[in-house]
């Protein structure tokens, strides 16, 4: 397992590297890559062999104590970093607190300044939810001949900007295929077919918690069905302790600490005289 020192200066462990990313392209091999928000879902994607994480920047800190091997993305939100300034301020914050790249879905302008100082920086192509008015809602990106082309010339803004990777959300998966083959940059694919180095999918989906599961997705899980039968069990706890409260049923002698009868009758005869 490489090892590295980071953008924190801690020497570390990790199970991939950039470099090893990068050498992906053309080898036939792919790796994985989930959400994650908590040290429990880091640690559980850790144990269950996936290579890649994505979580908010403002979580890596949380993710990293679930996880110190696992390469994490940090995804540097449209409000909490609008200007160049800011935009570099959050991507140094989130590699200094264990990120191993950031992903944001700006100009490739933005992406230029975070690339510049070296910073891995992953794009956002295909379709940007935050932007879906643009494509006229939530679609599917390049199934015509025109819109392909325009998502190409995207890609190779991108390579342009420094970046060494892209996100790829629900691209056609012809045209992905035809784009994984001539851009140099990882691909990242969301929905996108099979044709990419990197297969990503949601957790949630994944573990079944999601109320409706996207098209491109699979659910190997029930974690919903799970959630759903804690929520009742909570309700009936909850129901129980009401009851019993109005029942007088609770609390009951041995839930109470008792008193020697000598010192309460002593307390209370004190307790008379004070009076």
């Amino acid at each position: 397992m490489p090892r590295i020192f980071d953008f924190g200066g801690r020497e570390v462990e990790r199970s991939l590297t950039v470099a090893d990313l990068r050498r992906l392209k053309g080898s036939g091999k792919q790796v994985t890559q989930v959400t994650a928000e908590t040290a429990e879902e880091a640690a559980a994607a850790e144990a269950a062999g996936i290579e890649m994480v994505v979580c908010r920047g403002s979580n890596v800190a949380r993710v990293r104590e679930g996880s110190r091997r696992i390469f994490v993305t940090a995804a540097l939100g449209f409000a909490e970093a609008i200007t160049g300034d800011e935009i570099l301020r959050a991507g140094f914050a989130a590699v200094t607190s264990g990120a191993d790249a950031v992903i944001t879905g700006r100009s490739p302008d933005m992406v230029l300044l975070l690339a510049n100082e070296q910073i891995p920086v992953m794009g956002h192509l295909g379709l940007v939810p935050r932007k879906s008015t643009w494509v006229g809602g939530m679609r599917a990106v390049g199934k015509t001949a025109k819109e392909a082309l325009e998502l190409w010339d995207r890609f190779r803004q991108l390579e342009d900007a420094g970046a060494f990777a892209a996100e790829c959300e629900v691209i056609a998966a012809p045209v992905m295929a035809e784009i994984n083959k001539r851009t140099s940059l990882v691909t990242v694919s969301l929905g996108s077919g099979p044709a990419a180095d990197v297969i990503f999918l949601f957790t949630s989906d994944i573990c079944g918690e999601s109320a409706r599961l996207p098209r491109h997705a699979r659910a190997w899980g029930n974690l919903r069905r799970l959630q759903d039968q804690i929520r009742q069990e909570r309700i009936e706890a909850l129901r129980g302790f009401r009851g019993a409260v109005a029942s007088s049923d609770f609390p009951a002698t041995g839930e109470v600490a008792a008193m020697p009868p000598e010192e309460l009758a002593s307390f209370l005869l004190k307790l008379q005289s004070a009076s």
